[in-house]
């Protein structure tokens, strides 16, 4: 991930998924890594990477977003994750 930030936000929905990922990149200068369905419950977490500052921001602001239409059950952001995570990630 060249030293850039994880952020993941897991929230309840396809719908809110793409509102989340439309507000990070649209907040700041992000990477939508993409989003995966967990098993069960109908939660999506969407991944995005860039500098920590603005996966902070972007992460924040999709929260914002997703609260007027469904649930958000988690979020992270990791600065500098380990290289071998990315694996992981695809």
């Amino acid at each position: 991930m060249n030293n850039q930030a994880l952020g993941i936000i897991e929230v309840r929905g396809l719908a809110a998924a793409v509102a989340a990922a439309d507000t990070a990149a649209k907040t700041a200068a992000v990477t939508i890594l993409g989003w995966e369905p967990t098993k069960g419950g109908g939660l999506v977490v969407l991944k995005i990477s860039g500098e920590v500052s603005a996966v902070t921001a972007a992460i924040e602001a999709a929260k914002e977003q997703v609260v007027n239409v469904s649930t958000v059950f988690a979020s992270r952001v990791i600065a500098r994750p380990k290289e071998e995570l990315a694996e992981y990630l695809s």
